[in-house]
């Protein structure tokens, strides 16, 4: 069995792996990754960017067969057909870039990248199979990053016209009906992009509405987008599981009323799950949290110099926030001193209209007991939106009511993915009110709703 030592032994290669293994180098620390697929992990390879690459080539098909018909901007075309497989081939030729930059500044920063499938021994050694053999390697410290997994039905595999969000991002051609199961933000924006295709779409959500992970008032937008689109909705409805021929499922209404949807496809959207088992985890006993394995807030585990990052630790499961704390342990582990408490956490749901939280609501800062004012300012007011043919949604703010001091940001509507570079800095910096309504702002730009919003929580909104 050939051997290698390494200060540093990373188990994953996304978002948060690969970001601990570059500056784990940068911080001169000798550094393996392991990684048994394609580099940046499900992120790069089949998560966020491949679907936003389909969300965008589905909004620009569904903004060319607009154009069909009578557009109030005077443009008009005969009509418009889409090539599937051309734009898979496309969608997958911005992965390869992306993947390809990674093992690129991997190799400049002099990480060894090993490619095959580790299994931990114990916490100072893991065993690589690399192309039928075997290399064994010790470690002084050892960061687990291996990810998540799609959550799968038991009483409905995946399989067959059962898919998952991996499989419905390469389709070979578009189902004519789709039956997604979950309205959370993985089933919406495959649904609506599926929609926008030209798909027959039902979303099936045993909740009484959409994106339950979200207050109401920021998903209304999408609701109404929705019924423009034509989806059908099931809430409140539980699936039974693929009807005798295989051809539909069978739901349940709250009422207890039984009903079949016609699919060719089934896409389960029903959530993720760390990725905990097949690699020798549970050799090590660490501590878990549920199906999480448990971390501090400098992401040790309770084994000595064996670390934790990303979605194997829990939600909130975002690349951003495996990234922040893959760096942050390598920092510790070069002799920094760093804790993982970030003052903001922005989230986006790439629905149509987009939706981005960061911080507190007005709900959660009323949970916790704090006395708060907020505003809104609606994108009907906003010029720019005008122009852009979105006047949907609105910027929301919500400020202690004592000093002003800005606890969270929300807001709904084309684009708005943009704003959490905003918001994630007037929280982060400790801005007040006063200090984002005091800033101009450029016109016109949607961020003027972001100053508005500042302004009416103050009292003296000037354009609405």
């Amino acid at each position: 069995m050939n051997t290698q030592s390494t200060t540093l032994l990373i188990i994953g290669g996304g978002p948060g792996g690969y970001v601990a293994a570059i500056r784990a180098a940068q911080l001169g620390i000798a550094t393996t990754l392991v990684e048994t697929a394609n580099l940046g992990g499900t992120c790069l390879n089949i998560g966020c960017i491949p679907s936003k690459a389909l969300i965008h080539a589905a909004d620009e098909f569904a903004k060319a067969r607009s154009y069909a018909g009578n557009s109030a901007l005077g443009i008009a075309v005969p009509s418009a057909t889409i090539d599937i497989a051309t734009t898979v081939h496309w969608k997958d030729g911005i992965v390869g870039k992306l993947t390809g930059g990674v093992g690129a500044l991997l190799k400049k920063h002099k990480v060894t990248v090993v490619k095959g499938w580790a299994t931990i021994v114990d916490g100072k050694t893991v065993d690589v199979n690399t192309a039928g053999e075997t290399l064994r390697m010790s470690c002084t410290h050892l960061l687990l990053a291996t990810g998540s997994l799609p959550v799968e039905l038991p009483f409905m595999p995946f399989g067959g016209i059962v898919i998952n969000s991996t499989e419905a991002l390469s389709p070979a051609l578009l189902p004519k009906k789709l039956v997604v199961v979950g309205a959370g933000y993985i089933g919406l924006e495959l649904g609506m992009a599926y929609r926008k295709l030209g798909v027959a779409v039902s979303v099936v959500e045993s909740v009484e509405r959409v994106l339950p992970a979200y207050d109401a008032e920021l998903t209304r937008p999408v609701g109404a987008s929705l019924e423009r689109l034509g989806i059908e909705l099931h809430l409140g409805c539980t699936v039974l599981g693929l009807n005798a021929a295989g051809t539909g499922v069978r739901i349940k209404s709250s009422a207890g009323t039984e009903t079949e949807l016609a699919a060719d496809q089934v896409l389960v959207a029903v959530g993720r799950k760390p990725r905990t088992e097949g690699f020798g985890l549970e050799s090590l006993r660490l501590d878990m949290q549920g199906r999480s394995v448990k971390t501090d807030d400098q992401c040790r585990t309770s084994m000595r110099d064996v670390w934790a990052i990303g979605d194997l630790t829990g939600e909130p499961m975002l690349a951003h926030r495996a990234m922040a704390q893959g760096e942050m342990v390598a920092e510790i582990i070069s002799g920094k001193r760093r804790h993982f408490q970030p003052s903001a956490m922005p989230a986006v749901c790439f629905t149509d209209p987009e939706v981005v939280v960061v911080g507190l609501s007005p709900t959660e800062a009323q949970q916790a007991g704090l006395d708060c004012i907020h505003a809104s300012f609606p994108f009907a007011a906003n010029g720019r939106s005008m122009t852009l043919e979105s006047t949907d949604g609105f910027v929301r703010v919500v400020a202690r009511r004592d000093n002003h001091l800005i606890l969270g940001w929300q807001a709904v509507g084309c684009g708005v993915s943009e704003l959490s570079t905003a918001f994630g800095h007037s929280i982060a910096m400790g801005a007040t009110l006063n200090d984002v309504a005091a800033t101009i702002h450029a016109h016109p730009t949607l961020g003027e709703a972001v100053q508005e919003a500042a302004l009416r929580a103050l009292g003296h909104a000037l354009h609405v």
